[in-house]
């Protein structure tokens, strides 16, 4: 709580700070934390770790930035707070970092590009041209990254199952409780909430503070995302499902 409040009071545009910030956690998980890595696998862990040190912070204080406001203020169409532009700048600082990582090394991954650029994209209208609408998108932030710290242990310990067993344990571990909980935030409450935002939105309530173009994109932007993130969760399901009915089989072929 003490961290929200000085976030309150602090005045100073954050956002270069919070980029120089990632760019050195980044520059340490490529030359110190997974520097005897393969070139790829080294590239993708320097990813987790700076999602790591984005997802469940972000989370935390979208919540907080959420709870601070009296409910009279949670409204799609409600004017920015200060803290609220924080944690967008917090977001935005990330994601910028991540696409430039893209860019330099990867830029073959045009899936991750497209999602950080349209992610940018909501964030940055929010933040910096129509000042109104962070309520809606804080709480789409909680939601994204609920899942975040499950999610990048599960990624770097699937980067290392092939050459270590107690990572592939890791990862066997992980996928049903992860999967669990990405369907039912990704698949049941994402969309519910996308639901309420839209019918908000189209419904003209936010058209002196908010234009057409600007709400009808966030509406695409985060439904296709949606839909994206459900596609890719039934995939993972699918493939579990495949391996456990294979080892299943093994194992009645080996008795």
């Amino acid at each position: 709580m003490e961290l929200l409040a000085s976030l309150v009071a602090e005045e100073r545009w954050l956002f270069p700070a919070f980029l120089v910030m990632y760019a050195a956690i980044y520059c340490v998980g490529q030359l110190l934390v997974f520097r005897r890595w393969a070139p790829r696998q080294r590239l993708d862990g320097a990813s987790c770790l700076i999602s790591l040190f984005h997802g469940t912070p972000a989370a935390l204080a979208a919540a907080g930035a959420i709870l601070a406001l009296p409910a009279g203020s949670r409204s799609f169409a409600a004017p920015n707070e200060r803290l609220q532009e924080h944690v967008l700048d917090y977001s935005v600082a990330y994601f910028t970092m991540d696409l430039l990582h893209y860019l330099a090394f990867l830029p073959g991954d045009v899936l991750f590009i497209a999602h950080h650029l349209a992610t940018l994209f909501v964030f940055l209208t929010c933040r910096y041209i129509v000042r109104h609408g962070a309520y809606a998108l804080l709480v789409l932030l909680v939601l994204a990254e609920v899942t975040s710290l499950l999610q990048n242990v599960w990624t770097l310990a699937g980067i290392w199952r092939d050459q270590s067993p107690a990572a592939a344990r890791v990862y066997g571990a992980l996928s049903p409780p992860f999967y669990v909980l990405y369907t039912l935030v990704r698949g049941v409450a994402g969309p519910f909430f996308l639901l309420k935002m839209a019918v908000f939105y189209l419904s003209g309530q936010a058209v002196d503070v908010i234009p057409w173009w600007v709400r009808i994109s966030w509406i695409v932007v985060v439904g296709t995302a949606i839909a994206v993130s459900n596609l890719w969760i039934w995939n993972l399901w699918k493939e579990l499902f495949r391996e456990r009915k294979q080892a299943t089989a093994k194992a009645k072929k080996d008795t």
